[in-house]
């Protein structure tokens, strides 16, 4: 290993008005690493941000089996694959950076969560900081869910803090990942939540055909609607509507995976009636807040053709359903994470109480490696 070093620019990061941060993201969906260069910019307190480089680093085999069946793991083999995944993150960054020619002030890190429960008063995001740091030689912030958790909070969903602050031209922000959720503007205060399961049960349907995803929702479009299996899904989805928790694999495992897991319905109709399910569940989701609304569209599900069209003849002429840039569909939670990581090294509030519900809003986050 490369003797370790660390990065820091002066002066103090605290007293910038401009920031280059790597941001890193791996979903619940396992589709990858995403790693996001970005740059901020603070100018009469308003940000602005420019995505400068991205890649997707594909997870081999031994990771993906490694991650997706992290929760089954004994508390000595879960911390030992937090450190090794660590060094994986840190190891990454570094080929990264050494390939780009860039320079980043530190590394802004999601992590990959193995454990959400925050009625129980823990969340567990692998990906040791401190390995991250040393394989990479930069600075880092990572495990920013645990003090909202502990102040109470769902610890979820984190990323509508960069929805405000550098998406507030749309009226909801839409992010289709192995999770949709949402966030917008009500009652002068941002709120946000989980809407419902998307492509972490759209990818295990189309595992069964040994695909990693439904290219296109081809398979789906090739399907029909199980009245059935509608009906049974929304069964669940009606009492989780009543709560809007943050969701997890937990609550997927137990409630919804039997269900898809019915061979005794056709694959394509399993995947079309899981689609339709997501399109109103986020249709029902917004009209519940807005009339009316231009709605930005990111994440994977945001590249599957047949569930956009399910959408948009849900959400009829009153929702418009937008589409970004490529890079900002496949990269906005990793630039999010970034940015939440400017606003942790500034002190300043990344975590809205007014989204999770916690005994008060924070500025969320385990710094690691600064002077």
């Amino acid at each position: 290993m490369p003797p370790h070093k660390t990065n820091l620019p002066m002066p103090s990061l605290a007293d910038k008005s401009r920031y280059r941060v790597i941001g890193l993201m791996s979903g619940t969906s396992l589709d990858g690493l995403d790693i996001a260069y970005c740059e901020f910019r603070n100018k009469n307190n308003a940000w602005q941000f420019s995505l400068e480089q991205s890649t997707t680093i594909r997870y081999p085999a031994r990771w993906h089996a490694a991650l997706s069946q992290a929760h089954t793991l004994s508390g000595e083999a879960l911390a030992h694959l937090d450190a090794e995944y660590g060094l994986f993150l840190g190891q990454q960054v570094r080929k990264f950076v050494e390939k780009s020619g860039m320079k980043a002030d530190f590394v802004a890190s999601h992590g990959h969560t193995v454990f959400h429960q925050p009625k129980r008063h823990f969340t567990t995001q692998i990906g040791s900081g401190t390995h991250l740091h040393v394989a990479s030689g930069l600075p880092v912030v990572c495990d920013f869910r645990s003090l909202d958790v502990a102040l109470g909070g769902e610890g979820a969903p984190l990323v509508p803090v960069g929805d405000k602050l550098l998406f507030a031209d749309y009226d909801v922000c839409l992010n289709l990942g192995g999770i949709a959720n949402l966030s917008l503007e009500a009652k002068r205060q941002r709120i946000a939540f989980d809407i419902c399961y998307c492509n972490m049960g759209l990818n295990r349907l189309a595992a069964e055909a040994s695909k990693a995803f439904d290219r296109n929702g081809e398979m789906a479009a090739g399907g029909e609607v199980n009245a059935a299996l509608l009906k049974a899904l929304n069964r669940v989805y009606v009492r989780l509507r009543k709560q809007r928790p943050s969701l997890g694999r937990e609550v997927f495992d137990r409630d919804f995976a039997p269900l898809l897991d019915d061979k005794t319905i056709p694959l394509a109709d399993r995947l079309a009636t899981f689609s339709e399910t997501v399109a109103i569940e986020i249709c029902e989701a917004i009209r519940s807040y807005a009339v009316e609304a231009r709605v930005l569209c990111t994440g994977g599900g945001a590249f599957n053709g047949y569930l956009m069209t399910r959408l948009l003849e849900h959400g009829g002429d009153a929702l418009t359903f937008m589409l970004p840039d490529e890079d900002i569909v496949k990269f906005k939670e990793a630039l999010v994470f970034a940015f939440l990581g400017v606003l942790r090294v500034r002190g300043e509030v990344n975590c809205l109480k007014s989204v999770t519900r916690a005994a008060a809003n924070s500025s969320s986050g385990m710094m690691v490696g600064f002077r």
